[in-house]
């Protein structure tokens, strides 16, 4: 913790910038919201965004931070792995609990522990799980353009390109994934709205403390290895399952290129 700075001309800039942040993510959620009957293009394209933030940013910029190694290992992609796997795990778990027939429900209906009924196998505990994990890295965006502005304001225009740029493909893949996993169109959009809110708590929250640099570049290696996971172990495979068309490859190319455009304007 510090002492409350002054608050100037930068900080109403954070402030500023996350609350476009915070449109960009309505804005890509409201485009996974209208589609229906292309589904399949969706969650291609969503796989294809999230890959490209993990291996274009997140894990670039959190070996940059992490800085340490345990055993010759840096930090940052241990906790890479154990991101991995702990989505592994919590999905495995979600998807394993033990469930009832309900006989309300004509024909036997398959529900879980809490009464609610299987998507096809996909529990909405773990779409809402990951969409919370969206939620809590946009409002990570929002700490880094607020410490960025404090900096300077050259580099704080230069993350706010970056976070605004890529967070109309985080409100597209927090709609996707709470939707994706059989959770009602209201809660996803509740999600939607918690992941646009975020980035202004964030920027907010710097006026007050500060994150020390290597742990904020452990919390992107962790959070990049359960959005990979997620990425390629769920979405994209849901992606191809009915609709094994080169447009869904294209889409998930297209996102992978479009986070690399991303990338390179900012820098």
């Amino acid at each position: 913790m510090r002492e409350r700075p002054l608050i100037g001309y930068e900080e109403h800039m954070a402030v500023l910038v996350a609350l476009g942040a915070f449109l960009m993510t309505l804005a890509g959620g409201w485009s996974a919201h209208r589609v229906t009957d292309r589904r399949h293009l969706v969650l291609g394209l969503a796989g294809g965004l999230m890959l490209g933030v993990v291996g274009l940013e997140l894990l670039p910029e959190s070996l940059e931070a992490a800085g340490t190694e345990l055993y010759g290992v840096p930090v940052a992609l241990l906790l890479f792995v154990a991101g991995f796997l702990l989505a592994h795990l919590v999905e495995r778990l979600l998807a394993h609990r033990p469930r009832h027939l309900d006989p309300a429900r004509a024909g036997g209906t398959p529900m879980t522990a809490h009464g609610a009924a299987e998507n096809h196998g996909r529990t909405p505990e773990v779409g809402l799980t990951a969409a919370a994990a969206m939620v809590g890295h946009s409002a990570m965006d929002g700490v880094a353009i607020g410490a960025a502005f404090q900096v300077g304001g050259g580099m704080g225009a230069t993350v706010a390109v970056a976070v605004i740029a890529h967070d109309f493909a985080d409100g597209f893949n927090t709609y996707t994934l709470a939707h994706a996993y059989g959770n009602a169109r209201r809660r996803a959009l509740a999600m939607l709205w918690a992941d646009a809110a975020a980035p202004v708590v964030g920027a907010a929250s710097t006026l007050f403390l500060t994150i020390p640099e290597p742990l904020l570049g452990g919390y992107l290696g962790l959070f990049g290895g359960a959005l990979l996971y997620l990425a390629a172990a769920e979405i994209l495979p849901e992606a191809h399952h009915a609709h094994p068309a080169r447009s869904t490859l294209v889409c998930t190319v297209a996102g992978v290129l479009f986070i690399w455009l991303v990338v390179s304007a900012a820098h």
